[in-house]
């Protein structure tokens, strides 16, 4: 049983932690006039004190068939004028929804309605589930990691062409290495063989003369 009253605790704590999230995310129907409905004889800027309409929200007509609903302008609003009408409904139970931001108008084109005070004109505000505009990439700071310095090369001791080491003064380019002769042409060296061969020929011409 225990568990039981735990387990329902838990469910309720869950579910009031989502209702207090996301509220503002659902739509709210509101029904024009509440019990009296969409009629004559009812004041509607009474209605519309306390409610609020968001982007999203529904508003709900409920009437009988010698009323009707028009969605109209404005001026159609303030002269009781059907003409500039973009939306005519007669089913007896209209259901439109709140898609912008602004002032919506309705009137009962009915003649003599609208004049006995059914109109109505609603002020939509935005969702407040609506997400913010992100600012643009330019609005951001921008910035670059500083550029490491290269690594100068150790030049405390260099060494010299003679084989002494010494201080380099300053400069951060090494000598160039000593490099050794090139060794004799293939030309040179066959020269140098034929002189031997001369040579040995002679002293041994002298030996048996």
């Amino acid at each position: 049983m225990a568990m039981n009253g735990l387990s329902k605790m838990a469910a309720a704590t869950v579910l009031l932690v989502i209702m207090s999230i996301v509220p503002a995310a659902v739509a709210v129907t509101y029904t024009v006039g509440d019990v009296n409905g969409w009629t004559s004889g009812v004041d509607y800027t009474v209605w519309l004190t306390g409610n609020t309409f968001r982007v999203g929200d529904i508003i709900e007509f409920k009437y009988g068939p010698s009323h009707s609903v028009d969605v109209t302008n404005k001026a159609g609003y303030d002269d009781c004028d059907s003409s500039a009408s973009t939306e005519n409904h007669s089913d007896g139970d209209t259901k439109i929804e709140l898609k912008t931001v602004g002032t919506r108008y309705f009137i009962c084109p009915t003649p003599g309605h609208c004049i006995n005070g059914m109109k109505l004109a609603v002020t939509v505000i935005a969702s407040a589930s609506s997400p913010a505009t992100p600012p643009t990439p330019s609005s951001f700071p921008v910035s670059f990691p500083p550029t490491p310095p290269s690594p100068s090369p150790d030049t405390t001791d260099l060494p010299r062409a003679d084989g002494i080491h010494e201080a380099d003064s300053g400069s951060t380019t090494p000598p160039p290495p000593t490099l050794p002769p090139p060794p004799p042409s293939s030309g040179a060296s066959r020269g140098l063989m034929s002189c031997v061969v001369v040579g040995i020929s002679l002293v041994l011409a002298c030996m048996y003369a």
